[in-house]
């Protein structure tokens, strides 16, 4: 695992120590097996960004806290110019930049995804809704037994907990706008 993993894994698990609860009861909570979030916290394996959502509200921390270590400042407006969003990494499979980082106590997600066509996606749900806005290339969003065709300025809004994900479309990378409501 690289760095920015294991980083983040280790303020999870000291989030966790600081609360003085023990991996059972934070698994619990966050719908994981116990042995899955004990991998999250070592660094073993990869957070989704779902799950860090769901750790940062149980924490009733930022995200972006636990992606960086460090809390957002910003209330009245956050500006992030092109090409300086936070890169999540999260799955393999996308490409995360987060554009909306340094404002504190957001309500709302926005992320520019890159989707590879050499990687297939898993299925993933999360809680709340979910917007997407196609940018370049085709894409197809797959929502539970529902497919979708994206081009560019076509959007999509659905709920996000319904087992979903998307793909690219013509063997080429494509970019899209999503906004996770949190």
């Amino acid at each position: 695992m690289n760095e920015k993993i294991r980083d983040i894994a280790a303020r999870i698990k000291g989030l966790r120590l600081l609360a003085g609860l023990p991996a059972e009861e934070v698994a619990k909570v966050v719908n994981v097996p116990t042995e899955e979030y004990e991998k999250y916290e070592s660094g073993e394996d990869d957070i989704p960004v779902s799950l860090i959502h769901e750790i940062s509200d149980y924490y009733k921390v930022d995200m972006t806290e636990i992606l960086t270590g460090v809390s957002p400042k910003l209330h009245d407006a956050c500006l992030v110019k092109k090409g300086e969003g936070l890169t999540v990494e999260r799955y393999d499979q996308y490409h995360f930049e987060s554009l909306a980082y340094k404002y504190a106590k957001r309500k709302i997600e926005p992320l520019l995804v890159t989707l590879d066509p050499s990687k297939a996606p898993e299925l993933v749900s999360h809680k709340g809704q979910e917007f997407n806005y196609c940018l370049e290339g085709r894409m197809k969003v797959v929502v539970g037994k529902s497919e979708y065709i994206l081009e560019p300025g076509d959007a999509l809004y659905f709920n996000s907990q319904i087992l979903h994900k998307m793909l690219p479309m013509d063997n080429k990378e494509a970019k899209f706008l999503t906004i996770i409501m949190l």
